[in-house]
């Protein structure tokens, strides 16, 4: 929706109100015309139920406000007298339009003096749920929000089976853009599998100011770009065109900032010809084809596993003595070496291909995953020449995520129907990558990430458990050396988990010697 039709929107829904509620204004002591102005109708309307002014933002907080409207309609009826159960459904089911009734058809007194204490068990079970509800859905939404790690693309700085706190503060919270939602749930429910949200409206969306900039190496959460996947890890091939924040959530390493100039070389990374250095904790992993002298590799298989943490696939190719290996890092290449019965290890790259490979960005580019670029990254407010050779690289920029219409006519290119020879980008780009180099879909193959997609920063490690471990070894299963792990930070991550222990039995420990001290005051 554009900001006029969002503007007539709001006029009618304020329309609506006080078409509704302004003969109940005038019984609460008010003037009706205050029912019509917007805002302030709101803030008038708090008095009139006896609830506090600031109550009123949450009416404007995106997925919150769903919530808040439904309480407000049943704090409506409840100020003037309708307060049974059959009161209640009616306001609900009826989305408010059962205040008209009230409005209208109802000779009802205002109760200033009502008590806000539910009057039964249901009904202070209903309100606390409300409340413990809206509180969860702004942290959600503004300060944090838990995540899983599905895929192994971040090994080994990330693990799958590794749950996070995001950050949605260090970069600035995002507003949602998708107006009706269920609170806290992504793109679909879990038990019905259906969507979780309504294509339609689609809010204007904006971020908060964060405490910094997305900085090189730093692992990101984002909304994936390309997405159109029904369901994640869903195979039915069934697609969706989704609102930029229901596309699936993905962390990858972010590689390239707005400004970058970009080339992978036998799959390292350069940046302004110059190799990225990576932090301590990341570890690039690659795959690699080994060959022995004729010995069983199978009877290192448990120093492979357990040792040197090679889970991420060891197969035999079906030629003699050779086996593959899905993911290996540098240090772990050396460890293989001193194997007996290792003859040769090498690293399997991709080089850049004779002919156009479809499936590396932009899709018409001589480039491979491991040998690709050099490539520019788009900053905000930079301008850029357009041409036939660097348009595939900016199309999808130009069209999809700044929104503007895009033809090639005669040999030009227009843009809102204008003849461009240049384009000036609206937002920051960035590239990202998973450490996990062959065995992650990353811009490699989809593009530049913009900024309105980022969620926020991995901070914290709260639990850890190994999908390989049956739950019947829940002891082994748990990672206990990962649990209250941060994501960031120089050295090798440290968990602070004893710690937590240590701070909760104390805690307890207190609890337990001040409450003993009140019984024997």
């Amino acid at each position: 929706m554009t900001a006029i039709q969002w503007l007539i929107f709001v006029l009618v829904v304020q329309v609506i109100h006080g078409l509704g509620t302004w003969k109940l204004y005038e019984k609460a002591g008010r003037k009706s015309w205050e029912a019509f102005v917007p805002v302030y109708n709101a803030i008038v309307l708090m008095k009139i139920i006896n609830r506090p002014t600031w109550w009123t933002a949450l009416l404007f907080v995106p997925i919150v406000n769903l919530i808040m409207f439904i309480v407000v309609w049943v704090e409506i009826l409840r100020s003037f007298g309708q307060n049974k159960e059959k009161d209640t459904i009616l306001g609900v089911v009826t989305l408010g339009f059962y205040i008209y009734y009230v409005n209208y058809m109802l000779n009802v007194a205002y109760k200033r003096d009502r008590s806000l204490v539910p009057t039964t068990k249901s009904g202070d079970t209903v309100a606390s749920l409300l409340y413990a509800i809206v509180v969860a859905t702004l942290v959600h939404t503004y300060v944090m929000q838990p995540f899983n790690i599905p895929t192994s693309s971040l090994e080994k700085s990330l693990l799958v089976g590794d749950f996070l706190f995001v950050s949605k503060f260090h970069y600035g919270a995002r507003t949602p853009s998708t107006a009706v939602a269920l609170p806290m749930v992504h793109d679909s429910m879990m038990v019905v599998k259906a969507k979780s949200y309504l294509s339609k409206p689609q809010l204007p969306s904006f971020r908060l100011p964060g405490l910094q900039k997305i900085e090189r190496n730093d692992i990101v959460c984002f909304n994936w770009p390309a997405d159109t996947v029904y369901k994640f890890f869903d195979t039915s091939g069934k697609h969706i065109d989704k609102p930029k924040d229901k596309r699936s959530n993905y962390v990858k390493r972010c590689v390239g900032i707005p400004g970058d100039n970009l080339s992978i070389k036998d799959g390292y990374v350069y940046i302004d010809n110059k190799k990225l250095v990576l932090p301590e904790r990341a570890k690039p992993q690659y795959s690699y084809l080994v060959t022995t002298d004729g010995g069983d590799l199978s009877q290192y298989a448990q120093v492979l596993i357990e040792d040197y943490k090679i889970t991420d696939g060891i197969y035999p190719t079906g030629k003699p003595n050779e086996y593959y290996f899905g993911a290996v890092t540098d240090e772990n290449v050396a460890r293989i070496k001193n194997i007996p019965i290792v003859k040769t290890i090498v690293k399997q790259l991709t080089p850049a291909p004779t002919s156009i490979e479809k499936s590396i960005f932009p899709h018409n580019q001589k480039w491979s995953s491991d040998n690709f670029g050099p490539i520019y990254i788009p900053e905000a407010h930079k301008t850029v020449a357009l041409n036939k050779e660097t348009l595939p690289f900016y199309k999808r920029i130009i069209t999809v995520y700044e929104g503007n219409k895009l033809e090639e006519k005669g040999g030009k290119i227009y843009i809102n129907d204008k003849e461009a020879t240049n384009y000036t980008f609206q937002q920051d780009y960035y590239w990202m990558m998973g450490d996990n180099r062959h065995r992650s879909e990353d811009s490699r193959y989809w593009g530049f990430v913009p900024m309105d997609h980022v969620v926020g920063k991995p901070v914290f490690i709260w639990w850890s458990i190994d999908p390989n471990v049956p739950w019947s070894k829940a002891i082994d299963k748990i990672r206990w050396d990962r649990l209250f792990c941060t994501v960031g930070g120089d050295g090798q991550p440290v968990s602070y988990f004893k710690y937590f222990l240590v701070a909760l039995v104390a805690w307890f420990g207190f609890d337990w010697y001040r409450n003993k001290k009140k019984k024997n005051a």
